[in-house]
């Protein structure tokens, strides 16, 4: 590769020579993805903007007077800028784990089949509920959300349902509910595992039949609605407890898509950092634009036990807590939080026992959801984002046998 420098001493004549005309052609290559995220990228944005009277005006990358925490500070925010790629709908990130999830959306937001979103507490169950339903026919219908885990089990049937006049004690009028308020689009059951147990059968002739009654009414009401269902509890013990029925599990498990934890997407965490950071100092009207390395160091070790919503909320408070242009993070309750699960013995395995158990539970994980099966369209590799042949290897190495679990 041949390179051209600019030096800030040349003879002036010469440099407004140079700088009238096109040079030259700069190519940056390479086989390793994200090779040039934080000096090259930030050298061909700054320099590309630039007009030809000003290329006097170049940053000297090489200068002794450049402080190298200033250099690395400005390179993180020019790399971690986020791109139309690197966003779906509200979902941000550019994973292989995420990019998984998104291709699942891709593939059945055009039909009508029911889709359960598994995953931990903040981890954007709702986000890809929503893009499901506007990559879907019915973009233009009503989306309706029932968080199952907040209305008191006695009020939910009327929740989803509706009741009639003096159906019980204070139904002073009609009330339409949920189902018929998304007659045509699509309901996103959050947290379908608390619904109790005698909503079961209701719920399940629903999705069967599409069919109702109100609270107090012998009149049958038909809709046409997508369910959408989401939980972080594990459904298949649950069933296996008998605290959920098996053939309304059955009947919600018809197209599943796990959301990967928060530590399980690293390479998505200064992405989200550097997209909160900007919509928070918008709303408060804040000039936030460097974020020193200690923090986003911090930020990429911590587990995110919260996920998304956790990392949203620190982000909040840092911007709050940032009079100027760089982010003052206040990282003791992170490193306080490390202490604690050190203390308690969470964190007393070693990073790599700890990322090596994390991945082996990964793994089961789509194999039981897939039954075992290993390859083609349905089975754990695609699922995971792997080759067959990656997927059995991996499990060689981490002692994975059918026989064991």
């Amino acid at each position: 590769m041949t390179t051209a420098t600019i030096n800030k001493s040349a003879d002036p004549s010469a440099r407004e020579m140079i700088a009238s005309e096109q040079i030259g052609v700069l190519g940056l290559a390479s086989t390793k993805p994200d090779s040039f995220h934080h000096f090259a990228l930030q050298f061909m944005q700054v320099s590309s903007q630039g007009t030809p009277s000003d290329t006097g005006n170049l940053p000297d990358f090489q200068s002794p007077s450049t402080s190298r925490r200033e250099r690395r500070g400005e390179s993180m925010y020019l790399a971690e800028r986020v791109r139309a790629e690197d966003k779906f709908e509200d979902i941000i990130g550019r994973s292989a784990s995420l990019r998984v999830v998104l291709d699942q959306v891709k593939v059945v937001a055009p039909t009508d089949s029911t889709v359960l979103i598994l995953g931990e507490t903040g981890t954007g169950k709702e986000l890809i509920a929503r893009a499901v339903h506007n990559q879907s026919s019915r973009r233009d219908k009503p989306f309706v959300r029932v968080n199952c885990a907040a209305i008191p089990s006695g009020l939910l049937e009327s929740e989803l349902f509706g009741h009639e006049r003096g159906a019980f004690t204070g139904a002073i009028a009609r009330k339409i509910g949920r189902f018929e308020l998304a007659n045509g689009g699509t309901i996103f059951l959050d947290e379908i595992g608390d619904i109790p147990s005698e909503l079961q059968p209701k719920l399940l002739r629903v999705l069967q039949e599409q069919e109702f009654e109100r609270l107090g009414s012998t009149q049958t009401m038909r809709v046409n609605v997508r369910v959408v269902a989401a939980t972080s509890r594990d459904l298949p013990q649950m069933v296996a407890d008998r605290e959920f029925r098996s053939d309304l599990y059955y009947r919600l498990n018809v197209f599943p898509v796990r959301l990967p934890a928060l530590r399980e997407r690293l390479e998505d965490i200064a992405l989200l950092v550097r997209h909160f950071v900007n919509l928070y100092a918008k709303r408060m009207d804040k000039q936030v634009e460097l974020i020193p390395q200690e923090v986003m160091q911090a930020l990429l070790t911590y587990s995110w036990p919260g996920n998304i919503r956790e990392l949203q909320n620190f982000i909040e408070r840092a911007v709050i807590l940032s009079p100027g242009k760089v982010l003052q993070a206040s990282l003791s309750e992170i490193r306080a939080s490390v202490q604690n699960a050190e203390v308690s013995g969470q964190g007393a395995i070693s990073k790599t026992a700890t990322l090596r158990e994390s991945v082996r539970e990964h793994i089961l994980q789509a194999l039981a959801e897939t039954n075992w099966v290993i390859g083609g369209v349905k089975g754990a590799a695609a699922r995971l984002g792997l080759q067959r042949t990656t997927l059995i290897s991996k499990m060689q190495k981490l002692g994975i046998s059918r026989a064991q679990a």
